[in-house]
């Protein structure tokens, strides 16, 4: 398994670059996660996604889909690429500590 390290951070990825061990994730990974995504600070609007990310995986065990998302945290989706250019699922899942999603979030 690929190892992402940044800083004291040492953190078990899959071959997407998701975490394996989602019990690792706290917010000091998401930070250095985040950091190697190019995004030098979680904003509250970073944070509001993020919880309700990781919220609905735990009351649903699954991701929300897009539109979901946009409507609970009532950001557009252009909003949403501004916060995570990489996207929803690359972007915000995977800083989320989020499995892979099998479908579009």
């Amino acid at each position: 398994m690929p190892l992402f390290e940044k800083g004291k951070i040492r953190v078990e990825m899959d071959d997407k670059g998701y975490l394996v061990d989602p019990l690792q994730w706290n917010e000091k990974v998401a930070a250095a996660l985040a950091e190697a995504e190019d995004i030098p600070e979680l904003t509250h609007d970073h944070w509001a996604v993020i919880d309700f990310l990781r919220e609905y995986q735990e009351e649903h065990e699954v991701a929300p889909m897009i539109r979901v998302l946009c409507k609970e945290t009532g950001f557009a989706l252009k909003k949403i690429y501004e916060l995570f250019p990489k996207g929803p699922t690359k972007g915000a899942c995977r800083i989320a500590g989020l499995p892979r999603p099998d479908s579009c979030v």
